[in-house]
């Protein structure tokens, strides 16, 4: 009787809190995707290739087992990711490189297998939550700086001196203010520092940089970042995840990195899918110059007409709304018009900037564009 009362009283407090995150407009729930969809990270529009679709097929037809069996370290491991991931560091221009299961997975195993206490790690304020993750997993001394504020971050770095490693993490695309990293100027503090660079690329690969190779390779000085990381589920229309690093930082994540050591490998026909893909995003320097059209043309018809759309440079478009309410109102009357659109709300962003995240991809026209500002406006 006792046991059956605390399982009810955790029933009570679970309920308490969701019934709290409703009253703030906070509550997610799961939604099918309908319409016009600008919720997509399948910036490319490689989810329904054709090509890409029968070299999966083709892949699930040859392989001896379907499913891995094991971690890489047991029974999971296969000549096709470790030629895979040669592949994927000679195409960012990387010495070595190593798949997880998962962009998460791969921040939050980088960064708690490279930072340790005795490290103090320089973090962006609007960095993903999986890189937080990984660094409170480390126990690293964390110096949060505000977004972009390079001044703050000098500061910092100046402040801390000494003979322990430093790092500075960022995105180089980041995932809701759609804007740039200063990598250039980032990389001039490193110099001047010491200081070693993580830089997650998971909005970058594929999209920017020549051949879709990320802002890292299109900025150079691979020699100021110890690691990189590259989703597969986004441009790539795969799974998965690469750290791109020095061959040492590669064995060394092999024998550290919790996440890689205690997971299950994905199957080795996902090592074919993410070939095939890679093969084509080299070459696809037509669909990026389309979509860099449409995120110029829906940022310019957005600001000619008042929208707060912060200074996000990229396919990666916010429109701040606010208050929770207003966002979850408009993105709900969005969709009843057709245009797959969610509202992202605190704490995935900071309090008071509700917004809708448009993300565009290669299947959007400028027509849908066309429609999507005139609701928007029409709804203001």
């Amino acid at each position: 009787m006792q046991t059956r009362w605390k399982i009810q009283r955790t029933l009570a407090r679970l309920q308490a809190e969701l019934d709290d995150l409703k009253s703030k407009q906070l509550l997610r729930r799961l939604d099918n995707v309908s319409g016009i969809d600008l919720s997509s990270n399948d910036y490319l529009g490689l989810s329904d290739d054709p090509v890409l679709r029968a070299a999966v097929i083709h892949a699930m037809e040859q392989q001896e087992r379907i499913s891995s069996t094991g971690s890489r370290l047991l029974s999971g491991n296969d000549p096709l990711w470790e030629r895979l991931e040669k592949q994927f560091a000679a195409f960012v221009g990387a010495e070595a490189s190593l798949h997880f299961g998962s962009g998460y997975l791969a921040n939050v195993g980088v960064l708690s297998a490279l930072l340790t206490p005795d490290v103090t790690v320089f973090s962006d304020a609007l960095n993903h939550a999986s890189i937080i993750d990984g660094i409170r997993l480390s126990r690293a001394r964390k110096v949060i700086f505000p977004h972009g504020d390079l001044d703050y971050l000098e500061q910092a770095l100046r402040s801390t001196t000494g003979d322990n490693d430093r790092f500075i993490v960022v995105e180089s695309v980041f995932s809701m203010d759609g804007d740039y990293a200063p990598l250039q100027d980032l990389y001039g503090l490193a110099d001047k520092y010491d200081a070693g660079l993580i830089i997650d690329e998971a909005h970058a690969t594929g999209v920017v940089g020549p051949n879709g190779r990320g802002l890292v390779a299109a900025h150079g000085r691979p020699d100021c970042v110890i690691a990189s990381v590259h989703t597969c589920g986004k441009a790539l229309a795969s799974m998965g995840a690469f750290v791109a690093c020095s061959d040492t930082v590669r064995q060394y994540l092999i024998n550290q990195a919790r996440p890689f050591v205690f997971s299950t490998a994905l199957p080795p026909s996902i090592a074919v899918q993410t070939m095939e893909s890679l093969g084509i995003v080299k070459d696809a320097d037509d669909r990026r110059h389309y979509l860099q059209g449409l995120h110029e043309y829906l940022r310019s018809q957005l600001r000619s007409q008042g929208f707060d759309i912060l200074q996000t440079q990229s396919h990666i478009v916010p429109v701040i709304l606010g208050t929770n309410d207003r966002a979850i109102r408009i993105a709900d009357g969005l969709v009843k018009s057709g245009f797959n659109v969610r509202a992202i709300r605190p704490p995935t962003v900071p309090s008071g900037t509700a917004r809708l995240r448009l993300s565009l991809t290669t299947r959007i026209t400028i027509e849908q564009l066309q429609s999507l500002v005139q609701t928007l406006t029409d709804a203001l």
